[in-house]
């Protein structure tokens, strides 16, 4: 067999099902290969690659497994380097495969050569440019082990055109590996895990600090037996939700710049944190200095370099996080903690998450409050970046793990929709939304195809506002007010300089209705209150991908919001 062939057979052998491929010069061998799979494997064409590349990390945050994308060389491999660092950022396993210009022209900028190892090097958990076809079956047993082990993360595989082409005879589909210097950790002393249950047992008032580690170690039902054995309440990071039901007496919701107040006020009063696949976001500890110094600091992670990176921990557990909570649990009691519940229950009465009951528009919390009690939790979500974002964060009241796939760390605009399309790929049979906001919706409308195309019912909420609405939100609260490039329409709009009349415009562009037509998608506007929970059961009831283009005040700002490097004390209500 060839080079390419080889490849395939390997992903094949890794139990891969899905791969979201877009075609060029240089990688042509391997998508002929994959041709001659498609009673095993299904090939998804996106119609961009970052598109493919968003889409693979979808699959990969509701599945656990891999997620696997192909491209070519030159700009094809360049516009996955988003994906790859989004990927990394949110510890998501990716392999991604790359076409590359014949070994005997790489340097000489032939046509669509990029040196990628180089370009991704930052940004993948590890990289590999194919030397010898007969290295290929090693190569991607290795990429998928350290995708997938350890702390998750994107592994780049670029392979020269002639090495996909070159005949292989009797190849090794199961050679050892060669991976020096990638160690696992151990599991968690019990002489460590001892000094965690006496911090808990001198603590009066402890809190779980749960993030997206927990996620995908997989670990949320340990999480779940863990509180409610101890009694302590659960404060969640963005990535992190899912891993206690939202509507759990123990659940604080996520905390945070725009988190919950009772969760700040509680991470800020507590005298024990135990930080739990997190890394001490600046997005959730605002000023460093100030953020959870009343007491210790008990850090489990897998990765090593994150603990005592940004706040000193003081009981360090370097560890899986599922190992070390299905370690610590049998050791731990119930502890008294009914002054410390009683004090988190009148923040949560004095500060409750709250909207205004407005009748003359459309409340971007109102359209996600809705479509959270019409499904009842039985959905997997995803959204772009921005206020809608947030938003979803704030008002879905999320039941279980792997249902919430979002671009935390690097903020990818036009996340949401390719990212759905894997999601919805991974499990056909599935509710999948893709709740977005009308800027980042349209940074891969192109996807449109793609849901329609390859018969995935995706189905999309665009909270459209015309504006850039978490920009907007901070020029207003930082910069008076004044537009700086944040309007979407036309220029010669009173909006674009800031003098519109604030009431939602008789015409809106793009006019997503007709663009979603246009590729075959149902699609529906509703600009009245009245009219949002009909559209919402008809867009869930739609046999196929839907857009509804939701009208929403631009005007309307994400609270809580505690501003960035500012404390709890700083925090933002109305």
């Amino acid at each position: 067999m060839t080079g390419a062939e080889a490849l395939v057979e390997s992903l094949y052998r890794h139990g891969v099902k899905v791969v979201f491929a877009y075609p060029g010069g240089a990688s042509m061998p391997m998508h002929q290969a994959l041709t001659r799979y498609r009673d095993t494997i299904r090939t998804i064409l996106p119609r961009h690659e970052q598109g493919g590349i968003f889409a693979a990390e979808g699959y990969a945050r509701v599945t656990g497994e891999p997620g696997v994308v192909m491209a070519t060389s030159g700009p094809g491999a360049l516009n996955l380097v988003t994906g790859l660092a989004d990927a990394k950022m949110d510890s998501l396993p990716i392999v991604a495969i790359t076409g590359q210009v014949p070994t005997g022209v790489i340097g000489t900028d032939a046509f669509q050569e990029t040196p990628m190892v180089e370009v991704s090097r930052s940004v993948t958990k590890h990289h590999y440019l194919v030397q010898s076809a007969r290295d290929i079956p090693r190569i991607v047993k290795e990429a998928f082990h350290i995708a997938r082990t350890g702390r998750p993360g994107p592994v780049l595989i670029d392979v020269p055109k002639d090495i996909q082409n070159t005949v292989l005879r009797d190849p090794d589909f199961d050679p050892p590996m060669n991976l020096p210097g990638y160690h696992l950790p151990p599991a968690p002393s019990p002489a460590r895990l001892q000094e965690v249950v006496e911090a808990i047992k001198a603590s009066s008032r402890p809190i779980i600090y749960c993030g997206g580690g927990v996620i995908a170690s997989a670990a949320a039902e340990e999480m779940r037996e863990f509180a409610n054995k101890t009694g302590i309440p659960v404060a969640m990071t963005l990535q992190g939700l899912g891993s206690v039901p939202n509507d759990h007496y123990l659940s604080l919701g996520m905390l945070g710049m725009h988190g919950t107040v009772y969760s700040n006020y509680a991470i800020n009063e507590a005298d024990l944190l135990l930080a739990c696949g997190v890394r001490f976001d600046d997005r959730v500890t605002g000023k460093l200095s100030e953020f959870a110094k009343h007491g210790q600091i008990v850090h489990i992670d897998i990765d090593a370099s994150e603990i005592n990176k940004n706040k000193v921990a003081h009981i360090p557990v370097h560890s899986d996080v599922k190992e070390a909570l299905a370690a610590l649990t049998p050791l731990v009691e119930k502890g008294d903690w009914r002054d410390w519940h009683r004090q988190i229950d009148t923040w949560r009465a004095s500060d409750p998450m709250s909207y205004p009951d407005r009748d003359d528009a459309i409340l971007p919390q109102y359209v996600i409050d809705q479509f959270s009690k019409l499904t009842q939790g039985e959905f997997l979500m995803s959204t772009g970046v921005g206020q809608h974002q947030m938003w979803a964060a704030q008002w879905t009241c999320f039941k279980h793990p792997r249902s919430w796939v979002t671009s935390g760390g690097l903020g990818s605009m036009g996340f949401g929709l390719p990212a759905a399309m894997g999601m919805q790929a991974a499990f056909p049979d599935k509710l999948v939304v893709d709740i977005d906001g009308d800027g980042s919706f349209v940074m891969n409308i192109q996807e449109l195809a793609t849901v329609h195309c390859e018969k995935l019912p995706v189905k999309m909420v665009v909270l459209n506002n015309q504006h850039l609405g978490m920009v907007v939100q901070w020029e207003d609260r930082f910069f008076a007010g004044n537009r700086a490039h944040t309007y979407l329409g036309p220029i010669d709009h009173p909006e674009a300089t800031g003098k519109g009349a604030g009431e939602l415009p008789e015409v809106t562009y793009p006019d997503l209705v007709t663009v979603a037509r246009g590729f075959g998608v149902a699609a529906r506007q509703v600009r009245h209150k009245a009219d949002l929970i009909d559209a919402l059961k008809e867009m869930i009831a739609h046999p196929g991908p839907y857009v509804l283009d939701v009208l929403v005040p631009y005007q309307e700002h994400v609270l809580p919001m505690i501003p960035a490097g500012m404390t709890v004390k700083e925090i933002i209500k109305k």
